[in-house]
């Protein structure tokens, strides 16, 4: 079984497919693109990536924080010259969501762009990064601070691919999931992981077709990111992306209650959600409030002060200037645990068996 989603956005318009074996279809991609030569960026082992029908060549690639920068960017964007690429061939990436924001991002600068197919190899990756064309790299200053937008020729969520990973990736992606809940999906606890990923994809890619470049009901995809990018930098990325953003969307629902836009049933939903999935809810101890709020400052969404999308009567929304001493009151209430305890030490490395 496998679900089609088109991402609707007039001749940037394209599908994303889930479920088991969907990788057999990237040939068939390939080809209704025209390209007769291919580079594939992978993260993953050389048997995880499927014919292309065409001229390829594969590169390497290192999921993970550390590699998502500019300096990867270019040395990908000198390979695609050595090998001859055109604007009117293809790239595809094969990896987690780091790997698809460095991929997605040198396809849109060479050449000033090139169709990218993304393999999303991890749930983070298909529930998130793959999805939307948002591509981007950090600067050590902060998360994602250098991208551009450009959209897919297509998406393959294969789901057999998930069947390796270990706990701590999965968790990783359910961070994601678990802010759906609160951004359009509904209540997802439900499902099966198949399901979950297909509502998921499906409930950003209306709010995509619908603001494809952020100017307003795309800001709810950010829900829980302000805080949560803020804590990866601020702990040297020890926290996965996922974890931050369940510990942010807690703290979104425990902000939205200090600003009188929630009741307490609605806060106390945040927690219990994100615990549902087996995701870390408190702050680091390690991690001091006003680290985080300067952190915080230098977020895209903050054009004047502090910005965050908050639940409220109408739903999520964009909440610009947001007063100082009510995040630092509410920081400060949240409770804190030693880094090492957030998540299970096993995890730490990878260890673990996957979660359903």
């Amino acid at each position: 079984m496998r679900d089609q989603i088109p991402v609707s956005i007039g001749e940037r318009s394209y599908d994303v497919l889930v479920g088991r074996g969907v990788r057999s279809s990237l040939a068939e991609v390939i080809h209704g693109l025209g390209a007769r030569r291919v580079a594939v960026v992978s993260a993953r082992p050389a048997e995880w990536v499927p014919d292309t029908g065409v001229e390829t060549l594969l590169l390497p690639a290192r999921d993970g924080e550390p590699d998502k920068n500019l300096a990867t960017v270019e040395a990908l964007c000198a390979e695609f010259v050595r090998f001859g690429l055109t604007r009117n061939d293809a790239v595809v990436s094969c990896g987690g969501g780091t790997t698809t924001d460095v991929v997605g991002l040198a396809a849109a600068l060479y050449h000033r762009g090139v169709p990218v197919v993304h393999l999303p190899t991890t749930l983070l990756a298909q529930v998130d990064a793959s999805v939307g064309g948002k591509t981007a790299v950090n600067l050590p200053s902060g998360k994602n601070l250098v991208g551009a937008y450009w959209q897919p020729a297509a998406v393959l969520c294969d789901t057999d691919y998930l069947s390796t990973l270990p706990r701590r990736e999965m968790l990783n992606g359910l961070g994601e999931i678990a802010r759906c809940h609160f951004i359009g999906a509904g209540d997802l606890r439900g499902l099966a992981l198949a399901e979950r990923i297909a509502a998921s994809v499906t409930l950003k890619a209306a709010i995509v077709s619908a603001d494809e470049r952020d100017t307003g009901l795309r800001h709810v995809l950010n829900y829980g990111h302000t805080l949560g990018h803020a804590l990866e930098v601020a702990g040297g990325f020890v926290l996965r992306h996922g974890e931050a953003v369940a510990i942010g969307t807690v703290f979104a629902g425990l902000l939205a209650g200090a600003l009188d836009r929630i009741g307490p049933g609605r806060v106390a939903e945040h927690r219990e959600v994100v615990e549902f999935y087996g995701l870390p809810t408190a702050l680091p101890v390690e991690t001091a409030s006003a680290e985080l709020i300067c952190l915080m400052r230098r977020d895209k969404k903050a054009l004047h002060g502090l910005a965050f999308v908050l639940d409220g009567p109408r739903g999520a929304e964009l909440v610009h200037d947001v007063p100082e001493h009510v995040v630092a009151d509410v920081l400060e209430r949240m409770p804190r645990q030693p880094l090492g305890r957030l998540v299970d030490p096993a995890e730490l490395h990878g260890t673990g068996a996957p979660v359903s």
